[in-house]
């Protein structure tokens, strides 16, 4: 590609490059609020005129720290604005920044690119001067190849434009410091003009120190779904370690503590409990699935079948733990389930383990309460049947069990007397691994966990109803 339309022959004069970035979901929202915070000029670009409305508001539809007071700080400054015009915003804009979604197809582990080729498709028939189309959604592999044909095609002609990919690499919850500091970029299929473009894009995080990484194409889309599937693999092999300590009495947490000493191994991503989800690592391992079958690729999909397969029956052995917990049957039986999202820190109950567990036990017939403190409003929308409960203490009240689904501070930091002067009965299972065990038992507790041996006590203690009415009443 050749320069921008307002760069002049001096590096140090030229103005910087304007930004579109089409999609304003969670990759686009945080991608658009980043730029702007290291100085572009910024356009998000969306069809959902409600959406826009409230992110030109620092409304943001989902839970993300941080998020909401930079695109507030931005739209106030002028460097950030959103539209539904593609065609002004791709006027205006320089570098084009592809953040549509890739949701798993219906029926089917392939990722549905329709939403990337109309995104690329818009981009290049609106382009009025050269540009650089840069995909970071996260695509199986081959995808951007395919996408340079429909930038070819209706680019209008005498137009340079030229499509790279710079995939993302953001941690729900940390999203924001992710984008702004990230641990290392990565583009490929990048021409030498397109090269330092991408790099003045991205110029205050390279002086930082962050590594970059130039390749070509077929590697910059497999390096995210590589990044993802091992994530995975690892949080699989744990929990399948897990049930051996079950069995034999180990602790799988004294166990992964000793592993992640050896720097070959590391301990993140090494905690054995109810497994992943969320809109990334379940889809990513599907999709790459599928795209290794296509390519004959049979190594892969048999490993990834198989880290989806444990992944998926981390949730069985949690509804199997709480129907033996209750006698054989949670038929009418109170429990309170804490945690809806995911994981900590986030809003998304997409493939949710720990949501999937509490309706699984609905449909069984237990009376279920539900807590997060962020997730209860998206968790109504996808299970509007189960009772969700304004605060923690709410939602273990007369509970006969609670589980323990999402690893938020407010639980792992609870006091286990308090919460047991509430109880039906003194039993919770522990999906995270996160309680403090001892101090639970030493509050009358008996504590199951997935791996970790417990301290011996007698069975679950059932409170008076005279003493649990009495400090429900002290609230």
């Amino acid at each position: 590609m050749t320069a921008p339309k307002k760069a002049s022959t001096s590096p140090d004069t030229r103005p910087a490059p304007v930004i579109s970035v089409i999609g304003t979901g969670y990759l686009g929202a945080t991608h658009a609020a980043a730029m702007a915070e290291m100085g572009f000029d910024t356009i998000g670009v969306d069809v959902d005129p409600a959406k826009l409305a409230a992110l030109s508001a620092g409304e943001v539809p989902f839970y993300e720290p941080g998020l909401p007071e930079l695109i507030t700080k931005h739209v106030a400054t002028g460097k950030l604005r959103f539209t539904d015009s593609m065609a002004d915003a791709v006027a205006a804009a320089d570098v084009h920044f592809i953040c549509v979604g890739t949701p798993q197809k219906a029926g089917s582990h392939a990722a549905n690119l329709a939403y990337v080729e109309s995104a690329t498709r818009g981009v290049a028939e609106h382009l009025t001067h050269p540009g650089l189309i840069v995909g970071k959604s996260t695509v199986p592999v081959g995808t951007a190849e395919r996408l340079r044909g429909i930038v070819r095609e209706f680019t209008p002609s005498g137009i340079d434009a030229e499509l790279i990919w710079n995939p993302e690499f953001l941690r729900e919850g940390k999203a924001v410091a992710d984008t702004l500091h990230p641990d290392r970029l990565v583009w490929g299929g990048a021409s030498a003009a397109a090269d330092a473009v991408i790099r003045e894009v991205y110029a205050a995080p390279i002086a930082e120190g962050t590594p970059v990484v130039s390749t070509d194409l077929a590697t910059a889309e497999l390096v995210k779904v590589s990044a993802n599937a091992f994530l995975a693999t690892k949080i699989s092999f744990i929990n399948a370690i897990s049930e051996m300590c079950a069995i034999t009495g180990a602790d799988v947490t004294t166990l992964a503590d000793a592993l992640g000493h050896d720097e070959r191994i590391g301990r993140k991503f090494l905690n054995a409990g109810l497994g992943f989800g969320g809109g990334c690592l379940p889809k990513d391992i599907r999709a790459l699935m599928h795209r290794a079958g296509e390519l004959g690729a049979g190594r892969v999909v048999g490993l990834m079948q198989q880290v989806d397969e444990i992944n998926m029956g981390q949730r069985e052995r949690v509804i199997d733990m709480s129907i033996e917990s209750l006698g054989g049957s949670v038929l009418n039986r109170r429990i309170a389930v804490i945690g809806a999202a995911f994981k900590p820190l986030t809003d998304d109950v997409r493939d949710s383990p720990a949501l999937n567990v509490a309706a699984a036990l609905h449909l069984r017939g237990a009376q279920v309460s539900l807590w997060d403190p962020e997730a209860n409003d998206t968790a109504r929308r996808s299970f509007p049947t189960l009772t969700y409960a304004t605060s923690m203490t709410d939602a273990v009240e007369g509970a006969d069990l609670v589980l323990v689904l999402t690893e938020w501070d407010e639980v792992v930091g609870a006091d286990p007397a308090a919460l047991g002067a509430l109880v039906g009965r003194r039993s919770v299972i522990d999906a995270r691994n996160c309680l403090p065990v001892a101090n639970w038992v030493e509050a009358g507790w008996s504590v199951r966990s997935l791996g970790r041996p417990t301290p011996v006590t007698g069975a679950p203690v059932s409170v008076a109803a005279g003493a649990a009415d009495a400090l429900a009443t002290a609230r």
